[in-house]
Formats: structure tokens, sequence, C-alpha cells
């Protein structure tokens, strides 16, 4: 019975010692929420981390380029640059809110089911799924 208990602590503080998932490089995700707002239909705005300290991706009108920095569970971005495509009001406004929330991202976590969450200073999580 001793052994047996004793298995069973071993093994929870090695599943405890299990690593944490990290976003991958070259892995493209997919926004499904900006903060409180869910996407707008029918867009796509991603996010790719290039392993050398770039990312990219669509801001869904245009391509966003910036830099990030990511320490552990910090996770920051330089400042966006974007393309200067014009699209619809609400498609720009949205855009707008990505650019905004990408600056502010303060660290990272991902869900038992997968979704990438990036965390800014204060409020919700910009939540991300992995295409592909």
């Amino acid at each position: 019975m001793k052994a047996l208990i004793a298995g069973a602590f071993t093994a929870l503080a090695l599943a405890g010692c299990a690593s944490k998932p990290v976003p991958e490089a070259e892995q493209t995700y997919r926004v499904e929420w900006i903060g409180e707002r869910p996407l707008i239909d029918y867009t796509h705005i991603s996010l790719t981390l290039d392993g050398s300290g770039r990312a990219y991706g669509s801001a869904g009108c245009n391509h966003w380029f910036a830099s990030y920095k990511l320490e552990g569970e910090q996770l920051t971005f330089g400042q966006p640059g974007a393309t200067r495509k014009l699209c619809a009001d609400l498609v720009m406004e949205q855009e707008q809110q990505f650019l905004k929330m990408l600056g502010e991202v303060q660290r990272w976590d991902i869900t038992d089911e997968g979704e990438l969450r990036l965390w800014p200073l204060s409020g919700r999580a910009m939540r991300l799924w992995p295409e592909g």
C-alpha cells in the first residue's frame, strides 16, 4: 500500500514538472476574439511568430508585421506596421483594435484545449486558435 501511495505521489510530482506548451514558431494562429469582441463575420485576422523575433499576419484588411520578444510567460510586441489598403469602416475599426491590443500584450498562456491567449496589462485576452 505504501508503495502504491509513493508511486501516486511520484506520478503527480512528475506531472507537475511537465513542460508547459509554448507558442510554436512558424505556426499561424487565427484570432477569434479581441478582448471582449468576437471578430466580424467573414473577416480573417492572423498571427505568426517566425522564431527569430518577427511576427506577422493579416489584420483583417491589411498585412501587419512587428518585432516580438518572448521570455517565459512574457510576450511583448514592438510597434506594429501595416500595409495601407482601405476597407469597410467596421473592418478598419476592428483592425485598429487588433493592432492597438497587440501593442498592449504583456503575457500569454495556452489553455488545455489549445487556445492561445494574449493578455494585456488589464482587461480580457485576445483569443487565438492554431490554423491547420
